[in-house]
């Protein structure tokens, strides 16, 4: 279980449950779903899926002339979750959309921030 302490004060707990290939129906496919375990209060816990979608993953390979590891894959994801965490502020999670996506830029964005190239 991991603590991360969001803009809006709140204090979520978290867990990285897996990942799996987006369901076919999903609207976010292809991608690869991770799924992390969450809750703000401690009592409650919900399910939070982050989406990494392929042509985002295709789009990073291009421009650096590789393919992003597992472990890259992963850390996008939770950058994105922990984003997700700042932009809730304080509604209710039971009534928030616990489904993120990773954009192209954003993915650009946040591997910068870690100094990827």
């Amino acid at each position: 279980m991991k603590t991360y302490t969001a803009e809006s004060g709140y204090v979520y707990q978290y867990y990285y449950v897996g990942k799996r290939e987006a369901l076919s129906g999903a609207p976010e496919a292809p991608a690869t779903e991770f799924i992390f375990d969450v809750t703000r209060d401690r009592k409650s816990m919900f399910a939070f899926s982050v989406f990494l979608g392929s042509q985002a993953l295709n789009a990073w390979a291009a421009a650096h002339g590789r393919a992003l590891t597992e472990s890259e894959q992963y850390a996008a994801a939770k950058m994105r979750l922990l984003r997700g965490f700042d932009e809730i502020g304080s509604l209710d999670l039971r009534e928030h959309p616990r489904h993120l996506s990773i954009a192209s830029d954003e993915l650009e964005t946040m591997l910068g921030e870690l100094g990827l190239e």
